[in-house]
This record gives C-alpha cells, sequence and structure tokens, in this order.
C-alpha cells in the first residue's frame, strides 16, 4: 500500500508540476513571467505584412513592433513562422530615428555577438533557424515604455498548380510533436522520488520547448491577449486575371490595370489561420511556360515552369494505402477533415482496387495486416472503422510510414500511399530517411490538414515519396481538394523525368519529380552569364510512352530574388546530403559558405543587428517576456504531448485527490486488519 501510496503522489506532483510550468502553446497571451512565478499581461507585439508579388516571385516584409508597458527593461523571444522555402535574407532594428541593418554571421558568432549585447546593455535582435519553416526572433533591452521595430524580408515563390496562382503566409503554426517528451522520461525513472521526478520534468519541459513559442501580434490600441495582424499586398501578375480571392480571409481589393492592391477587409484579424491568397488567369492568358533571369556578376539565376500537356488514359487498378493521423494535434476540425477526407477517398475504390487504412498516435495500427480487395463490405466496413476515429497522443510517423511502404502491390496494380496528417513533428529527418530507403514503387500523396498545417513537411515529404501534396484548411474544401487530388491519381504521371540543357548549370530540385495533372515543372538554375539561347530539352515516359518538350532559353524576363532562392534550394539539398550521412566537415562549409555569400538565414547562419551604443544600465534587472502564439483555429490541443495545461491541471488535482483519499483510507484498514 504505501508503494501504491508513493507512486500517487508522485504522479499527483509530477502532473502538478507540469501544471506549473508557463501556459506557452495554449494561452495565447503576452506576459512577463516573474520570479515568483507570477504572470503580468505588459508586452505587446504589433505585427504588419506586406507582400510585393510580381509574376512567379514575391517579397515579404514582415515588421513587428515590440511595446514594452511593463515597469521594467525586457527581452522578449518568440518564433515566427515562415512559408516553407521562403529565403531569408535581411533585418532591420529601428529605435526611434535609429536604424541598425542586420549582418550574417555563422550561428555562434551570431548568439556571441547578441549575449555580448545583452550583457552590455545595448539594444539587439537576432533571427535564427529554429527548425523547418520556423525562425527563432530574439530582441533584448528595450526599455519601459519603448518601442523597437523589427523587420524581416524575405523572398519566396508563388505556387502554380491547376490554373491557379497562389501564396500562403502563415499566421500561426500547430506545435510540433518531440519524439522523446517529458512523460516518456518520467517513466524511465519508476523508484524515483517526488523531488527528482519533479527534476526530469522540468529539465525535460525546458529541454523541449523555447521559453517563447511563435510570433503573434496585437492590434495597436488592441487589449493584450488575441493575438491579431494586418497585412497587405500588391499583385502584379503580368498577365489578365480571372478572379482574385483568399480562401481564409475577406480582402479589400482596388485593381488599376493589371495591378491590384490587396488589403484585409477587416484591417485586423486574429492570426489564428494562414493567409492564402490566389488568383486565376483568364483562359487565353493561362500561361504554359515561363523563363525569368536574374543577372548576378558571372552568373545569372533563372526559373523555368513548364506546364506540360495532359492526355486521357484508362485509369489503372490501383492499391490504395490509407494513413490517417490520430495524434493529440488533431483534435477538433482536424480530425473532422480528416475523417472526411478518407471517406471520399474509400467511396472513390472500385471492385478491381485494394485498399487497407492505418491509423498512428503513439502507437500504430491498421484496419487490416494486408491490403485487401475492395469489395462493398471491406469498404463498409472500413467507412465505420474511419468514422470512429479519435484524437489523443503523440505523433509518432515513422512506424505508420514504415507499414505504408512495407508491401510491394501485385503487378498491373498502381500502389498510392495518401498520408492525411497536420505534419506537427519538431524532427522529420528519420521520416525523410524512410520515405527514401523504403519507397520503393509506391507514391506517397501527403495531405496537409487544418488551419495551420507544416507546409514545409508537406512539401518535403511529397518530393521524397514522388507524389504530389494538397492543403486542406476547412470543412467545406474537403470534397473538392479529395476530388481534385484523385483526379490527379486517376490519370497516368509524367515519369522519369530528364533534363537537357545547352550549357553547364547547376539545376534544383537535382532529381525531378513525377508530374500528374495540371502540375508544372518548376526548375530553378545557376547558368553561366554569357547563356543567351539554346533549348531546353524535357524528356519523359507518359502511359508508358516515350515523351519530351522543348523550350528555348530566348524566353526572358528580369525579377529579383532568383540568387536567393536558388541558393535556398542548394541549402537544402546540402541539408539532404548530411541527413543522409555525407562528409559533415565539407557539407558544412559548403552550406555556410553558400548562406554567407547569398546573405541567407541557415541551420548554421543567423542575422544578428546590434546598437553600438548601451542604454540599460548593467546593474539594472533585464526580464524576460513568454510571448505565445495563437491558438490555430479549430484546434483544441496544443501541448507537446497533445494535452493542454489546462487538461493537466485537472489531472493533477484529480492525483491529488485521489493520493489524500488514499492516505486517509491507509490507516483505517491497517486499523480493521488488527
Amino acid at each position: 500500500m504505501f508503494t501504491t501510496l508513493r507512486s500517487f503522489l508522485v504522479l499527483a506532483l509530477l502532473a502538478a508540476v507540469v501544471a506549473a510550468q508557463p501556459a506557452r502553446a495554449d494561452s495565447g497571451a503576452l506576459s512577463i513571467t516573474h520570479a515568483d512565478g507570477s504572470r503580468t499581461d505588459v508586452a505587446s507585439l504589433d505585427t504588419t505584412v506586406d507582400l510585393q508579388i510580381h509574376g512567379l516571385i514575391a517579397e515579404v516584409r514582415v515588421k513587428q513592433r515590440f511595446r514594452n508597458s511593463g515597469a521594467v527593461w525586457q527581452e522578449g523571444q518568440y518564433l515566427l513562422p515562415l512559408p516553407e522555402g521562403a529565403a531569408v535574407h535581411a533585418m532591420t532594428l529601428r529605435i526611434g530615428e535609429r536604424l541598425i541593418v542586420g549582418e550574417i554571421r555563422e550561428k555562434e558568432a551570431a548568439r556571441s555577438e547578441y549575449a555580448q549585447a545583452v550583457a552590455s546593455g545595448r539594444k539587439a535582435s537576432l533571427v535564427e533557424a529554429q527548425g523547418a519553416n520556423l525562425f527563432r526572433t530574439a530582441i533584448t533591452n528595450v526599455a519601459s515604455g519603448e518601442t523597437v521595430d523589427v523587420e524581416i524580408a524575405y523572398w519566396q515563390q508563388v505556387a502554380f498548380r491547376d490554373g491557379e496562382f497562389s501564396l500562403v503566409f502563415p499566421l500561426t503554426f500547430t506545435p510540433r510533436y518531440a519524439l522523446q517528451d517529458a512523460a516518456g522520461l518520467v517513466r524511465a525513472q519508476p523508484e524515483a522520488t517526488p523531488d527528482d521526478a519533479g527534476d526530469a520534468i522540468a529539465a525535460a519541459v525546458d529541454a523541449t520547448e523555447p521559453r517563447a513559442t511563435v510570433a503573434v501580434a496585437a492590434a495597436p490600441g488592441a487589449t493584450v491577449g488575441a493575438p491579431t495582424v494586418v497585412i497587405s499586398a500588391l499583385l502584379d501578375p503580368g498577365l489578365s486575371l480571372e478572379r482574385v480571392e483568399s480562401s481564409t480571409h475577406a480582402l479589400a481589393i482596388e485593381q488599376n490595370g493589371q495591378r491590384y492592391a490587396i488589403r484585409l477587409a477587416d484591417d485586423v484579424v486574429a492570426s489564428d489561420r494562414d493567409f492564402v491568397l490566389r488568383w486565376r488567369a483568364k483562359p487565353s492568358a493561362t500561361p504554359t511556360a515561363a523563363l525569368l533571369r536574374e543577372p548576378a556578376g558571372d552568373d545569372q539565376y533563372a526559373l523555368l515552369m513548364l506546364l506540360p500537356p495532359t492526355q486521357p488514359a484508362a485509369a489503372l487498378p490501383r492499391e490504395l494505402i490509407l494513413v490517417i493521423d490520430t495524434s493529440g494535434s488533431m483534435e477538433g476540425q482536424s480530425i473532422v477533415q480528416a475523417r472526411a477526407a478518407l471517406d471520399v477517398a474509400l467511396q472513390r475504390l472500385t471492385p478491381r482496387d485494394r485498399f487497407n487504412v492505418i491509423q498512428f498516435n503513439s502507437v500504430t495500427s491498421a484496419l487490416f495486416e494486408h491490403a485487401v480487395e475492395a469489395t462493398a463490405r471491406d469498404v463498409a466496413l472500413a467507412r465505420e472503422w474511419v468514422a470512429q476515429l479519435r484524437a489523443t497522443g503523440g505523433t509518432e510517423m515513422v512506424p505508420a510510414m514504415q507499414w505504408a511502404l512495407r508491401d510491394a502491390a501485385p503487378a498491373g496494380y498502381l500502389r498510392q500511399v495518401v498520408f492525411v496528417t497536420d505534419g506537427a513533428v519538431e524532427r522529420a529527418d528519420a521520416l525523410y530517411t524512410t520515405i527514401e530507403t523504403q519507397l520503393g514503387q509506391s507514391r506517397l500523396f501527403p495531405v496537409g490538414i487544418g488551419s495551420a498545417p507544416n507546409a514545409q513537411f508537406l512539401r518535403r515529404a511529397g518530393e521524397l515519396g514522388r507524389g504530389s501534396s494538397a492543403v486542406i484548411r476547412n470543412l467545406g474544401e474537403v470534397g473538392e481538394e479529395m476530388q481534385t487530388l484523385f483526379a490527379k491519381l486517376d490519370r497516368p504521371a509524367l515519369r522519369d523525368l530528364h533534363l537537357s540543357l545547352p550549357v553547364q548549370a547547376e539545376v534544383y530540385p537535382q532529381r525531378l519529380p513525377d508530374l500528374y495533372e495540371g502540375e508544372p515543372l518548376l526548375l530553378i538554375a545557376k547558368l553561366p552569364a554569357t547563356t543567351k539561347g539554346g533549348r531546353v530539352q524535357i524528356e519523359g515516359q507518359l502511359a508508358g510512352a516515350p515523351w519530351s518538350q522543348q523550350l528555348t532559353l530566348d524566353l526572358h524576363g528580369q525579377s529579383k530574388g532568383l540568387g536567393r532562392l536558388w541558393a535556398q534550394r542548394k541549402i537544402e539539398a546540402l541539408d539532404d546530403a548530411l541527413r543522409r550521412g555525407g562528409d559533415e566537415t565539407a557539407l558544412r562549409a559548403e552550406l555556410i559558405g553558400v548562406a554567407l555569400q547569398h546573405h541567407l538565414v541557415s541551420r548554421f547562419t543567423s542575422l544578428v543587428a546590434i546598437d553600438r551604443t548601451p542604454q540599460r544600465p548593467v546593474d539594472a534587472a533585464l526580464q524576460p517576456v513568454d510571448i505565445a502564439n495563437a491558438d490555430p483555429a479549430g484546434s483544441l490541443a496544443f501541448a507537446q504531448t497533445a494535452t493542454s495545461a489546462r487538461q493537466w491541471l485537472a489531472l493533477g488535482l484529480i492525483a491529488l485527490l485521489l493520493a489524500a483519499a488514499l492516505q486517509w483510507r491507509a490507516p483505517r484498514q491497517r486499523a480493521f486488519a488488527a
């Protein structure tokens, strides 16, 4: 009984310790955490986003105004989500009339400069890569009542698919799941004392969560609490448009010829979902090819877009493997969307197809051990099974991916894996390696779910899986998006593509993807500056027959930012080579060289801006500030283990009550036995 009582006390203490941690991921508050554990909402951060879109390239500036309304000097930290593939190249720090321009440094050197500025009382800001499309930003030595502006600039490639252009700006993100969470560390120490367990879980929380979780914005004059943002865009598409719209926000649009001034209809909105801007060319103006250039000394950079023609073909029987993420981060509208997406897929199966359904959270399970024929009975069973799925637990993707890829389809079948998830994983290297090594003849089709899915993960998984990805942000899009995806899956893809250029060039992606209906081939290349013409030859296989198409290099148009976008893709390729176990010393040096040359933030380089004039007295205290993100719309759970602080607090109280009851009951039982 004493052992049982001690176990309950340890569990109760652990739950209380977790509940006592600052509510980072599910509070949305801007606050100071004081030494005594109390919190005061005093800090605010206004965010303004300006998008300048010219053809296939956009330059984006994100201005964040940190305003210290507290009584002490402050240092603020937050995570800034940016679009996948964003080439972050510039930062400025404005204090009153003073403007400090950020410089790119190797990461440790930048951290050292920032730490010296913190200690000496000088204002400074630091931007470094935190993970996939997340950037950690810090600003220090902000005086009481003072306002400091931090502006970050990056280049972004416009997406084009199914005849529609689009650009996404993430305003929040679904917190990422770490493979080793705090609870797992505690379970590994069953004989720990309460003090030991408290230390272990506190250390684990510190190790797995940043002090502040995401960039937020409080509207000018608004009360602190609900994060908000202001967005404006100048769209110069270079062709006549049929429509401009957003599926996520109401817009106010002013047109002047072929240029569009766009802003949010509500001026200021909550930052609880991605901002998506879409525009479609008039049918006569829809491009089939484009080539843009940017000269740069002895080199020039080129962006090539080629939209291959499609041809009707009889659909082949398929072996369809449906994988659904049922982890806690999917709770709320995300799991509703995911179930609806799978139901659409199941209803499209025909008797000649084969299928299976796999679900994963902390554990992986499947409806069948292996794929089965799509009989009416088994499809009905699968639809019922999917309808009962609920969101809970962690996001252990690797076992699910291994199960999905472990078999080969019978001869004559196309094997397609549809992987429905919000992509909320912190480290995806093991998953990427699984895809690369076990894909075989399967093709992977990631489907992003939720108001703030991990677009970086979805793109990389789709590229490595030689498939196509889709994103579903609300329930109203489920049917349309899944029908569009399956229209691609029903048609043969352009496979085994090969590119021939008349000159030596470094082209990304290095391995050309399979192309599905409505998808362009997008390539970015570094060419000799003397390249003036010639022909690009694309060859491949379509429905088992040879296919080829040519594009002349005489097509041209000037566009800024191509050099940095090319460098960003090269950095990604070097990161992949490191993940595959390449020569770390040589690859790291090459990656740093590219990042420094093109002034880009990477895993080994950061932006740092230092004010050379000390302002905070060295004996004045500096108070760290936690800045939390807005909850993604429609989601309910945002902790590392997908359990909110309020839930942990409730569990802690329940455990304490149980422990107290057992402690009261134990002496009575012993007395009765005597």
